[in-house]
This record gives C-alpha cells, sequence and structure tokens, in this order.
C-alpha cells in the first residue's frame, strides 16, 4: 500500500496559540528569490540541497506574517497565512481551501525539505502485523548482506524464564532484502539470550544492541553477530561495579567508542531492579575498557546521535512519558545539543542548548543525514530540522513513529510497532552513519 499526500502544516496565529484552522493557500512561484544557499551543514561526503530564500529581495514587501514554500514540481507555491493575510486564499480563485484533503504525507515547512524529498518520495507500507508490535526500535541496516534488525515492543511470554522479565519479552526481527518490495522476514535465534534489547548501531563487523536486563540478568551492551548464527558477546554490564539501569540506544564515534543512554524505562516497567545510578549518557572505549559519564541531567535521556562531522551530539529527552505510561506535557520532549569538545586526548560534551522540542509526542530515535539534519521519530511521523534547529519538514506517519533507519539511496524504514514502513527521499539523502 502505498500513499502519496501532502498535508498543510499546523500553523501558530497571531498570538501565538497554536490554532490549526488557518488558511492555505497556492500562487505563482515565478516571484520567488533563490539565490541564497541552504542553511543545511555540508560535509566531506556530500553538498548541501539548495535552499530557496524565504525572504529575498524582491519579496521584501511582503506581508512579516507570510513564509512561503515552494514546490518546482508542480508549479505550486505552498504559503502559510495568519489571520492577518488569510483574505489571500479567499480572493484567489485558484486556491485549495484548507479544508480540503491535501494530495501526499509530507509537510513542508521550509524549501530545503523539498531537496531532501526529491522528485518523487514515497511512503509505503511493506507490512502490518495485528499478531505484535514487532517494529518498535533499533533499526540497524547491515549493508554486507542487505539486512534489516529490529526489536520489537515488549510481548507477553508466559514461559519460566519471563519471570524476571514481569511476563514481558522483546524479540528481533531480521529482515533480508532482495529488492526494496522482495524480502525476507525471520526471528534472530541467538545461541545465548538477549534480555530485554532496544536500541542498536552497526559496529565492527556485526551490530552492537541494548540490553536492558532483567530482575535477575544485568543491563548493558551486547555485540551480535549479524550472520547466522547470530553469536552475541557482552561488551560491558557494569559501571565499575554498579549496574545500570536499562541501556536505551546507541552511538559508535569514528574512533571506535561506543555511547549510550541509560533511564530508568526499565524499573518503570517492572523488569528492572530499583536505580543504582542516575540517568546518565555514557561513554565506554572497547579498545580500553574505560567507562565514563559524558551527560547527565536529564528526565529519560534516550536517542542519541553525532553530527556528519561529529562536532556535535544530539540526545533526546523523552520526560514527557514515563515507562509506567503517565505522560505530564510540562515535562520535557526535547532534543538537546552538546558541542564534542577534545581535551587531553579525550572527548566532553560541553555547551548544552536546546536544539528543539517535539510539538507532538516525544522525540524518541534520532539520526542525522550527510548534510546535517536532524531527524528524530515523534508522535506524528518522523520530524526534520536543519542543523539551526529549523523544522524544515515533517514525514506524518500513523500512529507515530519511535524510531527508524537510513538504508541506501534515500530509502528509510519507520517502525511504527505493528507497521513497517518504507520512505523512498532523494537518492542524495543519505544517512550519516553509513553514508549508503
Amino acid at each position: 500500500m502505498s500513499h502519496h499526500l501532502w498535508y498543510r502544516p499546523r500553523t501558530a496565529d497571531a498570538d501565538g496559540t497554536g490554532q490549526a484552522n488557518h488558511k492555505v493557500s497556492f500562487s505563482d512561484s515565478s516571484k520567488r528569490d533563490s539565490s541564497r544557499p541552504s542553511a543545511s551543514r555540508t560535509n566531506s561526503h556530500a553538498s548541501s540541497p539548495r535552499l530557496l530564500s524565504p525572504r529575498g529581495d524582491k519579496d521584501r514587501d511582503r506581508p512579516r506574517s507570510q513564509q512561503l514554500w515552494s514546490d518546482n514540481r508542480d508549479n505550486r507555491v505552498w504559503q502559510r497565512v495568519n489571520r492577518q493575510s488569510e483574505a489571500l486564499w479567499q480572493e484567489s480563485p485558484s486556491v485549495l481551501s484548507p479544508n480540503s484533503p491535501q494530495p501526499r504525507p509530507f509537510l513542508i515547512y521550509h524549501d530545503s525539505f523539498l531537496n531532501l524529498l526529491g522528485p518523487s518520495p514515497t511512503l509505503s507500507l511493506l507490512i502490518s502485523d495485528p499478531r505484535a508490535p514487532y517494529f518498535h526500535e533499533a533499526g540497524v541496516f547491515h549493508p554486507a548482506t542487505n539486512t534489516l534488525f529490529i526489536t520489537s515492543n515488549q510481548i507477553p511470554d508466559t514461559s519460566p524464564d519471563a519471570v524476571t522479565t514481569s511476563n514481558k519479552t522483546i524479540l528481533i526481527t531480521k529482515i533480508e532484502f532482495f529488492s526494496p518490495t522482495d524480502f525476507t522476514r525471520d526471528k534472530v535465534r541467538c545461541p545465548e539470550r538477549n534480555y530485554m534489547a532496544n536500541g542498536g548501531t552497526n559496529f565492527r563487523d556485526g551490530i552492537i544492541l541494548c540490553a536492558q536486563g532483567s530482575l535477575r540478568e544485568p543491563s548493558g551492551l551486547i555485540y551480535m553477530e549479524a550472520k547466522r548464527p547470530h553469536k552475541t558477546t557482552t561488551l560491558l554490564n557494569n559501571y565499575h561495579g554498579r549496574p545500570f539501569n536499562s541501556p536505551n540506544d546507541v552511538v559508535v564515534h569514528s574512533d571506535g567508542s561506543v555511547w549510550f543512554t541509560d533511564p530508568i524505562y526499565g524499573y518503570e516497567q517492572g523488569f528492572r531492579p530499583k536505580p543504582q545510578l542516575p540517568q546518565h549518557v555514557y561513554r565506554f572505549d572497547p579498545s580500553t575498557g574505560d567507562i565514563r559519564v559524558v551527560a547527565d541531567g536529564f528526565g529519560r535521556p534516550n536517542g542519541i546521535c553525532f553530527a556528519p562531522d561529529e562536532e556535535t551530539c544530539y540526545i533526546t529527552d523523552t520526560d514527557v512519558i514515563h515507562g509506567d505510561g503517565t505522560k505530564v506535557h510540562s515535562r520535557p520532549a526535547t532534543v538537546y545539543a552538546y558541542s564534542v569538545y577534545w581535551t587531553n586526548d579525550q572527548p566532553y560534551l560541553t555547551n548544552r542548548r536546546v536544539f528543539a522540542y517535539a510539538d507532538t509526542g516525544a522525540p524518541d530515535g534520532i539520526k542525522c543525514d550527510v548534510y546535517g539534519n536532524v531527524y528524530a521519530g515523534c508522535g506524528d511521523g518522523i520530524n526534520v530540522w536543519n542543523s539551526g534547529g529549523m523544522l524544515v519538514g515533517k514525514i506524518l506517519i500513523e500512529g507515530g513513529c519511535a524510531n527508524f533507519c537510513f538504508g541506501r539511496n534515500g530509502e528509510m524504514w519507520c517502525f511504527g510497532e505493528h507497521k513497517l514502513w518504507r520512505v523512498k527521499l532523494a537518492d542524495e539523502t543519505k544517512g550519516a552513519l553509513l553514508g549508503v
């Protein structure tokens, strides 16, 4: 099943109250000034998509309440207006009413997103499985075997071993692709059990998984071979003798070090003991065994990734949603950015600042593309910000998206619990982690 629908973004009114009944119009794009370069960060892997200026020289007389987005593919200009200028759509005979269904599931907040989408972006449903939420976290694409690994959400388990996980289990799904729509799906059956695996990332010839642990088994980091029989090895299961909480997400730096978040979701969900450590972010060096705290002060640290040049580290805080299911919207649903500062041959995270706040749900999994744009799985799908923190677009996914993964040449897989979605962007829009 494929969808090709565009939706207009929700906009704030003149007093900033965020009403969603504002008007959207289409008008001629011939007066746009496209001389301004993209605000997206460039790096050695690729050049940034070109960005059309929202306020070029020819547009200086426009009311400041208007923001324009152009789509050269159908010669339309996307225009967001507030109540001061809503008459524009009412007076034009060629505009589309904001109450009309909009053609495609991509929200355009800024021109640069159009370049990331490419000429023919698509959102397709690959798998829908009502039996269990098999598509939740990790999302590790292994290029050598053309295989995608995904961890499930918690699934009821009545086996004797599941007593220590409050009668829950998490399964690992392995999908081997022969083409974008031709694949095999299987469960990973490891010789050793991966206790409540969650986030994951590529590491050496295999993958690292965050093992959240159980009431009996310690939590930590596990290395799993990408090929059968998927042998696993424990890399780390304590901080100088003190047990971790329940590691959630992980990323590998180019120097080989492993960075991961450690919230208390396992304790809140009944399968981990009472926490003995704060909710930290850690850096682990497998070559020396060094483990140290690099960040703290979170409600619930969750997703983590680096910018393409590794000068910035992004960490999400999903404190708005606790492990027992309670939601308090005054708590953080925030992406924080840190500068990576090196001294005495060691990296430190400094200059913590708010990078973005998710308007729907919480930002869970987080990734960068090769241009430095930042993607996060949120309550309405994938939110995309440029490297300056400007929201440039959204990929709307029914039911939201906890996590996702870049594949090859603009391909993304998005995890919607019972559903696995495929997104196709521009071929040049590649994930920074693999750059394929």
